[in-house]
């Protein structure tokens, strides 16, 4: 037999250990690090955007002198760091029911564009919406002189009153439709549609039968209620949503410096 075959110093190629590759481990790590940046990005957020909707809503139950206790909503669009950041919330929504206006309460809507972090800053252009029901309609149209608030229904898209004719020590029931709306930043209430008892009559037919007398329920009521509102806001719309009343208003972003646009407005 031959000698046997020498034995090599190293092991065969296809018996060597294979080299691990460092570069799994190190993108293992880089995963869990943006993972742990991103958990306390979103846990940064999360606390700015609570910080933020408590101090607006201690403000609001401040600055209208709500209950403590007071339910208000208050929403950020967009992620809330950047725009702490750049000093300006870009959009603000602000919800509360129950709301005291003046003699009524009401269900108020607010949302505040550019709205500044700093005191010396005007907030941009803002809109609110007013909802009244029929009760808290007839308060507010209980304060004009003349008109039949106790009678006041809300039967879409119309406001109706019921009232009476007199000629001559005799009366006549009449029920009026009105159809609400804004004109420079007062509440108007327009007649459309008349009953005289039971049959419905137009305004040329009530003119006909009671003269000048029939100018009491042919007439466009003009209802200011700017006393009862800051004066920042306007008027600009009103409907009748169902059975409510859904007012809107324009808001001037300066009245988050001016305390003159924080107070009540005037009527003439």
């Amino acid at each position: 037999m031959g000698d046997a075959a020498p034995t090599l110093p190293f092991p065969a190629e296809e018996q060597r250990p294979r080299r691990r590759s460092r570069r799994w481990p190190w993108i293992v790590t880089l995963v869990i690090v943006l993972a742990l940046v991103a958990a306390a990005a979103v846990g940064a957020e999360a606390l700015a955007r609570g910080a933020v909707q408590t101090g607006v809503r201690q403000i609001v139950v401040t600055q209208l002198d709500l209950p403590a206790d007071q339910e208000v909503d208050v929403e950020v669009d967009g992620l809330v760091l950047p725009q702490l950041l750049s000093g300006r919330l870009d959009r603000i929504t602000v919800a509360s029911d129950d709301v005291a206006l003046g003699p009524v309460t009401g269900d108020v809507h607010v949302a505040l564009t550019e709205v500044p972090l700093s005191a010396d800053a005007a907030a941009g252009p803002g809109t609110a919406t007013v909802r009244l029901d029929e009760e808290q309609l007839r308060s507010l149209l209980a304060t004009i002189d003349g008109f039949p608030a106790d009678t006041l229904g809300i039967a879409a898209p119309d406001l109706t009153i019921g009232t009476e004719l007199s000629v001559f020590g005799a009366a006549f029931p009449i029920g009026v439709a009105l159809l609400p709306g804004a004109a420079e930043g007062d509440l108007t209430l327009t007649p459309t549609r008349f009953t005289l008892g039971e049959t419905d009559v137009d305004a040329d037919a009530l003119r006909a039968q009671f003269g000048g007398v029939a100018d009491a329920v042919l007439r466009t009521w003009d209802v200011c209620i700017a006393e009862h509102l800051p004066a920042a806001l306007t008027l600009t719309s009103v409907q009748v949503d169902g059975d409510t009343l859904v007012a809107g208003f324009d808001i001037d972003g300066a009245l988050v410096i001016d305390p003159d646009l924080r107070a009540a407005g005037s009527c003439p």
